[in-house]
This record gives structure tokens, sequence and C-alpha cells, in this order.
């Protein structure tokens, strides 16, 4: 089991398929959040999608770092 920060991420890349599809999910999000960007005009749908996915980014994120510090807590009991 890795022991170190930077290696736990990349291991629960490799071997957890619940971090492996959150992973997924985010960079989906942040696909659609680029896309929305780069367009020269947004509607107020739009705006509101945007706010939307940054929220569902921001909720992924938060569900990958709670599986990062459990794997965390685990390395350090074992």
């Amino acid at each position: 089991m890795p022991e170190t920060a930077q290696e736990i991420p990349g291991d629960l890349m490799s071997n957890d398929a619940e971090f492996r599809k959150l992973a997924q999910e985010h960079s989906r999000y942040e696909e659609q959040l680029h896309q929305l960007i780069r367009q020269p005009y947004r509607s107020s749908e739009d705006i509101l999608l945007e706010t939307q996915i940054k929220k569902l980014k921001l909720r992924l994120k938060d569900e990958m770092q709670q599986l990062i510090a459990r794997r965390r807590r685990e390395s350090r009991a074992s």
C-alpha cells in the first residue's frame, strides 16, 4: 500500500473502481466546462449550466478527497 500522499491518488486510479469512476466523471465535467467557457457568447442558460457543472465537479472532488483520506488512514493503521 502506498505511503506518500502523492502515490495514493495514482494507486486509487489503478486499483479502485469507485475512485476511477469519480475521476472520469470529473474529467467529463471539466471538458463540458471548457466548452462552455470557450463560447464567445453565453446565454443565461449557459451561465446556469456552468454553475451547475462547477458544483458537480466540486462534489466529485470532495468524494475523491474522502477516498484519499480513507486510504491515508488505512496506510497509517497498517
